[in-house]
């Protein structure tokens, strides 16, 4: 029932600081030549990662796997992909392929697929928020995710998606 579901709102200050969090990871293991956000949720973390690690090549590409927006929106049977060449040539880049939120991994696993067939060396991905109870992957979150900012289990409202 819709009034049983778990809903965390976010607030600027929770994702700066997990900007920031993440940042200092990648930073640690190596700056990225080049960071992919997932339209449209992705980019806003993508852009505010780019300023912090200073990253100046930013691209984005869409891959939708929600048929609407809003909490509990429905899902399509696979993650669905517009306009793939968004992304160039990639040949030889570090990437860090970044998004809002992973729910059951299939729009990072799609994503992952599209930037290594544009000729990334290494792909690499940042996910603020993992909705660990929609997670259906092989591998646990933190096996096929390289950065984490936080856990949840159940939807999330991005401060990006408040009025």
């Amino acid at each position: 029932m819709a009034g049983d579901r778990t809903l965390t709102t976010l607030g600027w200050d929770d994702i700066t600081a997990t900007a920031d969090r993440i940042a200092d990871e990648v930073r640690a293991d190596k700056v990225p030549d080049v960071l992919v956000g997932v339209l449209r949720g992705g980019v806003v973390p993508a852009v505010l990662l780019a300023h912090a690690l200073g990253v100046r090549t930013v691209r984005a590409v869409e891959v939708l796997h929600t048929t609407s927006d809003g909490v509990d929106a429905m899902k399509s049977a696979a993650p669905q992909v517009a306009n793939a060449t968004s992304l160039g040539i990639l040949t030889g880049a570090d990437v860090l392929l970044v998004d809002d939120v992973a729910g059951s991994g299939d729009t990072v696993a799609r994503t992952v697929e599209l930037v290594r067939t544009a000729g990334a060396a290494r792909v690499r991905t940042a996910i603020f928020v993992v909705n660990a109870g929609n997670w259906r992957r092989p591998q646990e979150p933190g096996q096929a995710l390289t950065y984490i900012g936080t856990f949840v289990d159940g939807w999330v409202v991005f401060p990006w998606e408040q009025p």
